[in-house]
């Protein structure tokens, strides 16, 4: 009897889901979880009438696959997939496949590859996004590894992909962890995405007094237009929605506390390792950090004094609702284009040759940022694949001068009003400083040559200068000299 086409490891919610998605599209599925009642479960239950083949001892989930072997594992990130690799490749051989189908960190990714490799197990770091539903449905899937093995899973892949008009939302990403870092990136987007609603949200109901259930209107009016969103939509959902116990609007029983599972944090931190700003998504994260010393804030809010929080009356509720809805999108495209400038300098980085035209394709189904947004985005590097800042493209260029005043105010409202908007305002400043020409950036290099002799470049001639800047005796004193004729020699450091 033919064997299984491929396998999968973990049944918990997302591996079981996206098991039953392979078996759904028609492929014969072995799975394996290190519980064996969980498999016992899956079998007499979601999986019965499907085309799966439980087994409870990896031995017997490998021999029942065909050869090449192609195996997803769908375990928590981190140890657990060092633990399941180690037990399962003894098992295979050269020409099998493996996929790290988890949120892994990319770093982790990359060992693992380097390991594989020499044994001529082909290893892939498969980004997933879109949650259960996702899963079970169609995911938009970023998967990372050699260009060479990817035909093998390429069909599979391809059919238990979300569909969009122009094709699944699937597409080889690059070599090594490529996959799983643009999934990382991804889910930094989100971390900025649901910042700034959740922002709009407080602006609106505590300056504009509007109910739970009638900000879900507006943001149900808001999600037929240009702000159409998979995240809008279950905003105006969640804010609809009504306690059975209380009676009161779901959104005002939820604690103010936030978590987080480290891949917004991971962004946030490589970011910084390659020097690219992204402080939309470094705004939500201390936002969600924040969120967590409730008695702090509770404490805090007892004693710390700021501006009185007034309702506004009439015209200037309407205007307040125009402008929200107008900074949230120029934000979404300045946290979009930051995401995007990340990706761009990692690839180059670390060859990852990603498409970002593509990855906006891909992403237009399936994740959980998938947007109307993500078609201008897709247009923009059509238009221009070598974009160097989604800022700069024409159609974006427009949109946002179009909304540019509603954007400030919008923020010097709740700047007025003792509102925080970290992540609005960090879109905004990041903006501005780009289309700054002269940042004030000249003076910190003045202190640093000051205080470290870290040396600076001029305006008026190349190379690398220092300044002897103060004589004890006679005071300031101009003894500026040349360290190196090289503009990029000591001065271009930190």
């Amino acid at each position: 009897m033919a064997g299984s086409s491929v396998g999968l490891i973990g049944l918990a919610v997302m591996g079981e889901n996206l098991a039953l998605n392979i078996a759904n599209n028609g492929f014969q599925i072995s799975v394996y979880n290190r519980t064996r009642s969980v498999t016992e479960k899956y079998a007499a239950t979601s999986a019965v009438g499907k085309p799966v083949t439980p087994t409870y001892s990896l031995v017997e989930f490998v021999s029942s696959i065909d050869r090449p072997r192609r195996i997803a594992i769908m375990v928590q990130a981190g140890a657990p997939v060092d633990a399941v690799l180690n037990q399962l490749l003894p098992l295979l051989a050269p020409g099998d496949l493996v996929m790290d189908c988890g949120n892994s960190y990319f770093p982790d990714t990359a060992r693992r590859s380097a390991a594989i490799e020499p044994t001529g197990i082909h290893y892939f770091g498969v980004g997933v996004s879109g949650g259960e539903e996702g899963a079970l449905k169609g995911p938009a899937i970023m998967p990372g590894g050699p260009a060479a093995a990817y035909p093998l899973i390429e069909p599979i892949l391809t059919k238990i992909a979300a569909k969009v008009p122009d094709g699944a939302c699937v597409a080889y990403m690059g070599t090594g962890a490529a996959g799983h870092y643009v999934k990382m990136v991804h889910n930094g987007i989100e971390y900025g995405d649901m910042q700034l609603i959740a922002e709009a949200y407080d602006l609106l109901s505590r300056a504009g007094g509007f109910s739970a259930p009638e900000l879900g209107a507006i943001f149900e009016e808001w999600n037929q237009g240009e702000l159409d969103s998979y995240l809008i939509e279950i905003t105006a959902t969640v804010l609809k929605s009504i306690d059975v116990d209380t009676g009161k609007p779901m959104v005002d029983v939820i604690l103010d506390q936030a978590g987080q599972k480290g891949t917004g944090r991971w962004t946030a931190q490589d970011a910084l390792e390659l020097g690219i700003p992204i402080p939309t998504i470094e705004a939500a994260l201390w936002a969600r950090n924040i969120s967590a010393f409730k008695d702090e804030r509770v404490t805090a809010a007892k004693s710390l004094r700021g501006p009185s929080v007034r309702r506004l009356r009439g015209a200037a509720v309407d205007k307040l609702v125009a402008a929200v809805r107008q900074a949230l999108y120029a934000s979404k495209v300045a946290s979009y284009a930051q995401g995007m400038a990340l990706l761009a300098a990692a690839s180059a980085e670390r060859s990852y040759n990603l498409n970002l035209g593509e990855i906006a394709r891909i992403w237009k189904g399936g994740c959980i940022i998938r947007a109307r947004l993500l078609n201008e985005i897709q247009s923009a590097y059509s238009r221009d694949a070598g974009l160097t800042n989604l800022l700069l493209d024409r159609d974006f260029r427009e949109a946002i001068d179009e909304r540019q005043a509603g954007w400030r105010h919008a923020v010097r409202t709740a700047r007025a009003l003792g509102i925080p908007c970290p992540a609005t305002s960090a879109s905004l400043d990041y903006y501005d400083s780009y289309r700054t020409a002269r940042l004030s950036a000249n003076l910190l290099q003045g202190q640093r040559d000051y205080f470290g002799a870290h040396t600076y470049q001029r305006v008026d001639r190349p190379g690398t200068f220092h300044t002897e800047w103060l004589d004890e005796k006679r005071g300031p004193r101009p003894g500026t000299r040349l360290v190196s004729s090289d503009p990029a020699g000591p001065g271009s450091g930190h």
